[in-house]
């Protein structure tokens, strides 16, 4: 049996890189059998096999190198076994978190479907379950930079980074659509889909009854499906109940092509 391998041949052996053999070497987590004293290279018995074996084994569950450290350098196996249960846990959190995600794309599947397929330009009676939303009570008039209003709501709310991909919508006052004033926004909003998601603020839309239509464009071609919808208030005897909800479907984070934006109005009756 062959007594001494090359640095060469433990790293084929073992799918190691050469570098992070020397590394290992440097900071003393895997010391050769003994280096050459005159052409420095590295020579490895089966002894450095092993712990060769059980440190690729904690790298591949995500144990950083100076866990590794401490963990030879204290020769206690109660210390690995404390690794091995906060590592554990890491990967619990990272498995929720990724579990998290999943359902963020899920439902983003959904959305972008729903908003392909449901037919637009009709007016349809809905009534929707209550929605959480981090709000924020802002003017906004139509020619101005939304961004920088989706600025505040991150700001004002302390709205975490990693949520901020939810549906964002804006709101008319129910007086700004009674007097037709469709071009002066009274909130921003987002809707908080996931019960984990918390702001600094939020309220809750309740469940209610709403006139829904979606039609191809963004905010700045709302205005003619405001009056279609206040027409058919009219004839079937409704009443607007409160402010408006509008939120593009499809938008700028999905397609450049502005021919294809998909946006909501939904106007709570009563």
């Amino acid at each position: 049996m062959k007594e001494f391998f090359s640095i060469g041949e433990v790293s084929r052996l073992f799918n190691v890189k050469i570098s992070a053999l020397r590394y290992y070497d440097e900071i003393g987590l895997l010391k050769p059998e003994y280096k050459d004293g005159q052409t420095n290279y590295r020579y490895y018995s089966t002894q450095q096999f092993e712990r060769l074996d059980t440190i690729k084994y904690l790298r591949a569950l995500g144990l950083p190198i100076n866990k590794l450290l401490d963990f030879y350098n204290s020769q206690n196996t109660n210390t690995l076994l404390h690794l091995l249960k906060s590592q554990q846990a890491e990967i619990d959190r990272k498995k929720k978190e990724l579990e998290r995600i999943e359902r963020k794309i899920s439902r983003r599947i959904t959305h972008i479907e729903d908003a392909v397929n449901m037919p637009l330009y009709q007016i349809t009676k809905i009534k929707l379950p209550a929605m959480r939303v981090a709000y924020l009570q802002h003017e906004y008039v139509l020619g101005h930079d939304i961004e920088h209003s989706l600025a505040e709501l991150r700001t004002h709310l302390n709205v975490n980074e990693d949520i901020f991909i939810g549906k964002i919508g804006l709101s008319i006052s129910a007086a700004n659509v009674k007097a037709k004033q469709f071009d002066k926004y009274s909130s921003i909003f987002m809707i908080l889909e996931d019960e984990n998601e918390k702001t600094s603020s939020e309220i809750i839309f309740p469940s209610r009854e709403y006139l829904q239509i979606r039609f191809k464009g963004s905010h700045p071609e709302a205005e003619p499906y405001y009056k279609k919808l206040l027409a058919y208030m009219k004839e079937h005897h409704y009443e607007v109940a409160g402010d408006s909800i509008e939120i593009t479907l499809i938008d700028y984070g999905i397609t450049n092509n502005l021919d294809n934006y998909v946006t909501e109005i939904l106007l709570p009756i009563k």
